[in-house]
C-alpha cells in the first residue's frame, strides 16, 4: 500500500514541476487594450518607412542636380535626434503592454523538518490587482506614448527646417556674393572711367583713389563673405545628420522657393489644431486625467490566491490560500489623489502656457512673412529699377563733367544696399514660411516618415 501511494505521489510532483515548467517556458500572453493596439499599428505603419527592418532604411543619393525633397529625407532619416525621439516612442508603446499586464505568477515550495523530511508542499501563488487598476495602468501608458510620438513629430519636422533653414542660407549667402562681386565689377569700370577723366585734366587723381579705395572695400566684404561659408556648410551638414569625419555633402544648386499660398485668416486655426507641441501637450493632460483615475484605485484592494499540495501526505492534502491587501492609509490615497490633480493642473496650464506662446510666435512669423513680401514688392517693382536708373544717371553726369564723383560712388552704394535687401527680403520671407508651415502649423512635407493624418489617432479622450 505505502509502495502505490509512494508510486502516486511521485507523478504528481512530476506533473506539478513540468506544468510550472511548461508556464515558465511556453508563457502566457495577456490581453491587449484598444490603445495598445492602436499604438502598435501606428508604431508599425511608421517604422515601415523609417525604420522597416529596425535600421536606417536605404537614404536617397544626394547631387548637386538633385531635387530638395531628396535633401529633406535625407535630413529626416538620418538624423540622430530624430532617431531618439523615434525610439522613445516606441519603448513607450512596448510600456502599454507592461502596464496592462498581470503580476508574474510565484512558484513555491514548503517544507517541513525533524529528523527526516515530514512535508513536501511545492505550490503556485498568483497576485490580482484590484478591479481596474491594470486598466487604469495601461489608459496612463497610453496617453504616455501618444505624448511621446508628438514628441517624434516635433524632432521630424524642427529638423525639417533646420534643413531648410541651413539651404536657405547658403543659397542666400551665395547670391550676396554674387551681388558684391558685380558690384566690384561696376567699382573697377568707375576706376576706369575716373582714370581717363583725370587724363583730360577734368578731374584730379582724388577720384581714382576713391575707386580704388571702394574696390578694397568691396574685395574684403567678398573675401568675409566667402569665409563665411565654412560655418554655413557646417550647420548644412549637421542638418542631414551626418558626423564630422563623414565627407561633405553636395549642395543643390537650384534654390526650389516655397509658393506663398498661404493666408493669415485660416493659419492659427491650423496651427491649433496640428501644432505638435500642443498636441503633445494635450496628450500630457490626457496623461495626467488618468493618473487620476488611477490614484483613485488605491483605495481598492489587490488580491492574491494560490494552492499548495503535500505530496507526502496520504492521502495528498491541498492547501488553498487566499490574501487581501487592506488600504487602510487614507493620508496615502488622499496624497496620491492630490498629487495626480495637482499633475493635471500643472500639465493644463503648460498647455495654455503654450497656446499664449504660439499665438506670440505665430504673429511674429506672420509679419516677417507680410514684411519680407512687401519688401520683396517695393524692392523688384520700383526701388531696383530706379537705383539703377540713378547710377546711369549719375555716370552720364559724371562723363559731361555735371556730377562729381561722389554722387556716384552713392548711387553705387545705395544699387548695392537694394541689392543685398533683395537677398535678405527673399531669405526672411522663406525662412518665415518654412517655420511658419513647419515648425508653427505642424504641416510635414511629403514624404516625411509620419502618420498619414487620416490614420492619426488625434483624440481627446482616453482609450
Amino acid at each position: 500500500m505505502k509502495a502505490a501511494l509512494h508510486s502516486f505521489r511521485l507523478p504528481l510532483l512530476l506533473a506539478a514541476s513540468g506544468f510550472a515548467g511548461a508556464l515558465l517556458l511556453a508563457g502566457c500572453a495577456g490581453v491587449p487594450t484598444v490603445g495598445e493596439k492602436r499604438a502598435r499599428q501606428e508604431q508599425e505603419t511608421v517604422a515601415r518607412t523609417y525604420r522597416p527592418t529596425g535600421e536606417t532604411p536605404a537614404l536617397p543619393k544626394l547631387d548637386t542636380n538633385g531635387p530638395l525633397h531628396d535633401f529633406l529625407l535625407f535630413a529626416m532619416l538620418n538624423q540622430p535626434q530624430v532617431e531618439a525621439a523615434y525610439y522613445d516612442w516606441a519603448s513607450s508603446v512596448e510600456r502599454i503592454t507592461v502596464e496592462r499586464s498581470l503580476p508574474d505568477p510565484k512558484l513555491t515550495f514548503e517544507t517541513d523538518i525533524a529528523d527526516m523530511v515530514m512535508t513536501l508542499m511545492p505550490g503556485l501563488m498568483m497576485d490580482f490587482p484590484g478591479p481596474g487598476k491594470l486598466k487604469a495602468a495601461a489608459n496612463v501608458a497610453t496617453a504616455e506614448s501618444e505624448a511621446k510620438y508628438f514628441t517624434f513629430e516635433s524632432s521630424v519636422l524642427k529638423t525639417a527646417f533646420a534643413f531648410k533653414k541651413a539651404y536657405y542660407e547658403l543659397h542666400s549667402l551665395d547670391a550676396t556674393i554674387v551681388v558684391n562681386r558685380e558690384t566690384l565689377r561696376l567699382a573697377g569700370e568707375l576706376e576706369k572711367l575716373a582714370l581717363i577723366q583725370n587724363e583730360v585734366g577734368k578731374v584730379t587723381l582724388q577720384d581714382v583713389l576713391r575707386a580704388q579705395i571702394e574696390q578694397e572695400r568691396l574685395a574684403t566684404d567678398i573675401a568675409n563673405l566667402d569665409d563665411s561659408r565654412t560655418p554655413l556648410l557646417a550647420q548644412f551638414k549637421a542638418a542631414l545628420g551626418l558626423k564630422t569625419e563623414d565627407a561633405p555633402p553636395p549642395v543643390p544648386l537650384k534654390l526650389e522657393t516655397t509658393p506663398p499660398d498661404v493666408t493669415a485668416e485660416m493659419l492659427f486655426a491650423t496651427a491649433l489644431a496640428r501644432n505638435p507641441r500642443l498636441k503633445a501637450m494635450e496628450a500630457e493632460v490626457r496623461m495626467a486625467d488618468a493618473s487620476i483615475r488611477l490614484a483613485t484605485k488605491a483605495k481598492v484592494p489587490d488580491f492574491s490566491a494560490g494552492i499548495m499540495a503535500d505530496v507526502k501526505a496520504s492521502p495528498v492534502m491541498v492547501r488553498p490560500s487566499f490574501g487581501v491587501t487592506l488600504p487602510i492609509w487614507r493620508d496615502k490615497i488622499a496624497a496620491q489623489i492630490a498629487g495626480a490633480q495637482a499633475g493635471k493642473r500643472a500639465a493644463e496650464a503648460r498647455l495654455s502656457a503654450e497656446q499664449i506662446a504660439l499665438a506670440v510666435e505665430f504673429a511674429e512669423k506672420s509679419f516677417m512673412f507680410r514684411e519680407a513680401s512687401r519688401n520683396l514688392e517695393l524692392l523688384n517693382e520700383r526701388l531696383l529699377t530706379m537705383a539703377r536708373q540713378s547710377l546711369d544717371v549719375a555716370q552720364s553726369g559724371y562723363v559731361g563733367g555735371k556730377v562729381d564723383f561722389l554722387n556716384v560712388i552713392d548711387a553705387e552704394r545705395t544699387l548695392l544696399d537694394f541689392q543685398l535687401a533683395d537677398v535678405e527680403a527673399r531669405l526672411q520671407r522663406e525662412l518665415a514660411l518654412a517655420e511658419l508651415s513647419l515648425v508653427i502649423l505642424g504641416v510635414p512635407p511629403g514624404n516625411a516618415p509620419l502618420l498619414p493624418p487620416t490614420a492619426s489617432r488625434r483624440k481627446e479622450r482616453n482609450p
